[in-house]
């Protein structure tokens, strides 16, 4: 019991009104918030987060939410909060996410299917001025995150100046791609992680970072997972069945679906590497040592697609270089 979680549970017996109440912890993520389950009497069910001000944002938690539940998503309720100390009281959407069960065998077309439907409608609720822009400013800090974190950091490297000139190149090429795409709401982390399996499917979370930016994103980050890998053929199939979809409802996606998938792989290798230097940061500036293990996976991902690309060939030959130079891994805790 910290002073944050007795400060939350001071906090509940007011914002509950008295009502009897057992807190567990439910989840952490990435970030520094906490959840924790709220059991009421007669089985009825709350989740409490812990959001601490100084470093998240609740506010937009908040407004996101209540954009997703305008355009007809399942996203929390929001019942209680308070914004100075970073608490909130939320609907609870479940214990099973798409994540959990994917890996335990479930239906993946139905599941994927309920996701893109969803998908489609946060895009088609989008509309200028209402989220930050996703501007070339902002991907490009993103894609710093590689060289900084992952290759400097994380790999002990240091480029010389002919492989940052390379990797400028490759940059700008990538974020030509990306900023000429049509822009649209972007969760910015629709993957299973934070999808839930309930009714109405599926539930929505970790939206909070939402904003207006390229229409390829989101389908990039559902079948690009940082958690479960897909075969080809299934990765071609759903952000086909997207494609259609989005196409039917009205959405601007190109209209060959060889130049969309095309930008949903470049806009792919923007996000797996911004990924790559996440990951780096969270184990070695925050200690979360676990999100590293899954590096292979981002580094397997950016090489399928420079395969593709002969623009991005310069990338890969980058990859050889830092990876046949690379020494031991060593934390820095």
């Amino acid at each position: 019991m910290d002073d944050r979680f007795r400060a939350l549970d001071a906090w509940l017996r007011v914002a509950l009104e008295g009502v009897p109440f057992r807190l567990e912890r439910a989840s952490a993520d990435a970030s520094f918030r906490r959840y924790f389950r709220i059991f009421l009497d007669g089985g009825r069910t709350l989740i409490a987060m812990d959001a601490p001000p100084e470093r998240e944002d609740s506010r937009a938690f908040v407004k996101v939410a209540k954009l997703l539940r305008e355009a007809g998503l399942n996203a929390p309720e929001i019942f209680q909060h308070d914004f100075d100390q970073g608490f909130l009281v939320v609907t609870d959407l479940g214990t099973r996410l798409y994540l959990q069960a994917l890996r335990e065998g479930a239906d993946v077309d139905r599941l994927f299917d309920d996701a893109t439907s969803a998908l489609v409608k946060w895009q088609l609720a989008s509309r200028d001025g209402v989220l930050a822009t996703y501007d070339e400013a902002m991907l490009r800090r993103e894609l710093e995150l590689f060289p900084d974190w992952y290759i400097g950091k994380h790999l002990g490297i240091a480029l010389s100046a002919a492989q940052r000139a390379s990797l400028d190149e490759v940059f700008r090429r990538i974020l030509a791609n990306n900023l000429a795409q049509p822009r649209v709401f972007v969760h910015r982390d629709f993957m299973p992680r934070n999808l839930m399996v309930c009714d109405p499917n599926p539930g929505v979370l970790d939206f909070q970072d939402a904003v207006h930016g390229p229409i390829g994103y989101d389908i990039a980050c559902l079948f690009r997972d940082a958690y479960l890998s897909w075969d080809e053929e299934r990765v071609l199939d759903g952000t086909i069945r997207y494609w259609e979809k989005a196409r039917a409802a009205g959405l601007p996606v190109r209209p060959d679906f060889a130049d969309f998938w095309k930008d949903v792989e470049w806009m792919g290798v923007q996000r797996h590497l911004k990924v790559l230097g996440i990951f780096a940061r969270l184990a070695h500036r925050d200690g979360k040592r676990t999100y590293v293990e899954d590096t292979p996976r981002f580094i397997g991902y950016v090489r399928h697609a420079v395969s593709r690309y002969g623009e991005l060939a310069p990338l890969g030959r980058l990859l050889d270089e830092i990876e046949g130079a690379r020494p031991e891994v060593r934390y820095s805790f």
